[in-house]
């Protein structure tokens, strides 16, 4: 699988650059909106340039027929087309009447451009580059070898790559949040390793087309990833992607890419995919996808609770998390868009902080949906990634792979943890908080771990059940000034002072439980049933602890005799 080259690093430092020429007119934080679109339609100038005059011929034709669009793109070799005079390289002829030509040049583009430009609310920046004399010479700039960015020079692999390095930076110079359009691609390597893993329809060569859909899709990295590491795999198996992004640049980005590739770019749409879901009823063969976390729903409550209320005829009926975090909403958007088991089933691969793993008592909607994924037997693994590997924070961070085609496997009833907390390499230089690598090796081991299901130092295989519990309330009686409990009806009355919890795991026999744990200590309690709940928690590292023996006393000791020591000779040399 392709990697990062020197060259992409050079081409975005190139590009970066050209934002110098903004200096004065434009504020550093708004150099991306202008940089970002010039370099999507330099990559557009590029790629339509051999076959610009057989295009300009052929709109001479068929301008004046219907369905001169078909013919216009056959013409280009593309699903999209160029019917202006001008190209870059053109404009540079005539400086004097720059931005009525580069007008003219942008509204030649076909419709689908058009979309794209007006996501990126660029019309305005070319007025103010006009009057102030600077929209020329940037152009020129992109005309220079530090602006080729023929298909020949830089491959739609690369070009991906290109965009988010640009953003990165545009994002970081602004204090913006990096991380949510970027993430890193061998982490998305992966995840799209996992996802693939043995699937037999995918690798036996058989020209099947199969869909990938991202609810938060960012510039369409994820979805590039995964459609590259197929056709490595398999030339002849189809990925059709699909995906939602509410930024507005980072989705004109992402719509341009697949237009580039020649994919259906109608199938990236734009908007909030909480509160207006764009593929309402659609199912996909795979969902991978990086969600924001810790970013809170409170403007889309309205809309998510009126889905709620439909149970799971919308895409909520799980339970809903705090307000405070959104995260498993998409959790839940990407399991209602699971294909049946009769069409073949579906697998999910998706990034969460730890919060999902535990927040959340008994009853909690993080719980209810934790019980609704385990009963359900959706889960299959998660893998807890190393530390300081993304842009954008150095928070713990998990893969959960989900799958609704366990049965009849090894994996039925099963989950696995993988703690690939160490397989990491370090970074020359950070980036961001990016301190740290996931190496080709370091994938292949995790790869290898997933594949071979079973029990070692970095994995641990537990029953569904394993991570449920009852939490029962448990009474003890209310007393009179006289000490003895308070009758209603000839029952005890409970003392709300002295009420307490206990949750019972949910392997153990709840009658069992409390004679061994709480009769000896209070043989006045009693359950009461009627307030017991189901909950279930994954607490990841619990499993993974390494109990460490304290130092023995004596080496201790010895220690801060020999500190003392140190010390007393310090300050007498001090004091002499």
């Amino acid at each position: 699988m392709a990697t990062r080259s020197a060259k992409i690093d050079q081409k975005a430092d190139l590009i970066w650059a050209i934002a110098d020429k903004l200096t004065g007119v434009y504020k550093p934080h708004e150099y991306g909106e202008v940089i970002l679109p010039i370099t999507v339609m330099r990559r557009f100038d590029c790629i339509l340039s051999d076959t610009k005059d057989a295009v300009l011929s052929k709109y001479d034709e068929v301008k004046d027929l219907p369905m001169k669009d078909v013919l216009l793109r056959k013409a280009s070799g593309y699903e999209f087309y160029n019917t202006s005079k001008y190209t870059f390289e053109r404009l540079m002829d005539d400086p004097d009447h720059i931005e009525e030509n580069f007008r003219d040049y942008l509204n030649g583009f076909s419709d689908n451009v058009q979309d794209i430009l007006e996501k990126f609310k660029f019309d305005g920046h070319i007025t103010t580059m006009a009057n102030k004399g600077i929209l020329y010479i940037v152009l020129k700039e992109f005309t220079t070898e530090k602006g080729n960015l023929h298909p020949d020079e830089i491959s739609n692999l690369e070009m991906g790559y290109i965009f988010e390095e640009i953003i990165r930076r545009f994002s970081e110079a602004h204090n913006e949040d990096a991380g949510q359009h970027y993430t890193p691609r061998e982490v998305i390597q992966l995840m799209v390793n996992i996802l693939f893993y043995d699937d037999n329809d995918v690798l036996s060569g058989n020209n099947v087309a199969k869909t990938i859909y991202d609810p938060a899709c960012g510039t369409g990295g994820m979805l590039s990833v995964a459609e590259e590491y197929l056709h490595a795999l398999n030339a002849s198996t189809e990925l059709i992607p699909f995906g939602q992004e509410i930024n507005d640049q980072t989705f004109a980005i992402c719509k341009a890419d697949m237009l580039i590739k020649g994919n259906n770019s109608d199938f990236i749409k734009d908007g909030n995919t909480l509160s207006d879901d764009q593929f309402k009823g659609q199912t996909f063969d795979y969902i991978l996808s990086n969600p924001p976390f810790g970013r809170e729903w409170k403007n889309e409550k309205a809309k998510v609770e009126e889905e709620a209320k439909l149970g799971f005829g919308g895409r909520f009926g799980a339970g809903l998390p705090a307000s405070s975090d959104g995260q498993m909403l998409f959790l839940m958007t990407a399991m209602s868009k699971m294909k049946d088991i009769n069409q073949g089933g579906s697998r999910i691969a998706i990034i969460h902080n730890g919060s999902p793993l535990f927040t959340g008592d008994a009853g909690s909607g993080p719980s209810d949906i934790r019980k609704y994924i385990l009963e359900n037997d959706l889960l299959e693994a998660i893998i807890a990634l190393p530390n300081d590997i993304f842009y954008n924070t150095g928070i713990a961070t998990y893969i959960w792979v989900l799958s609704n085609k366990k049965a009849g496997t090894i994996r039925e009833g099963k989950v696995q943890l993988i703690n690939a907390n160490e397989l990491y390499v370090k970074r020359r230089k950070a980036l961001g908080n990016k301190r740290n690598d996931i190496s080709e090796e370091d994938i292949a081991k995790i790869t290898q771990i997933y594949g071979d299901f079973k029990e070692s130092e970095n994995s641990r295989i537990y029953d569904n059940a394993d991570f449920g519990y009852t939490k029962i309330t448990v009474e003890r009686p209310l007393c009179d000034e006289k000490g003895k409990p308070v009758l209603k009806k000839g029952k005890p009355q409970p003392d709300t002072s002295l009420r307490d919890t206990e949750n019972v795991p949910l392997k153990e026999d709840i009658k069992a439980y409390f004679e061994r744990e709480v009769l000896p200590f209070a043989p006045d309690a009693w359950i009461d049933e009627k307030k017991s709940k189901v909950g279930y928690e994954i607490p990841f590292t619990r499993y993974f602890y390494k109990y460490e023996a304290p130092r023995p006393s004596d080496e201790i000791m010895a220690e801060i005799r020999e500190l003392e020591k140190e010390l007393a000779g310090s300050l007498e040399e001090v004091f002499a």
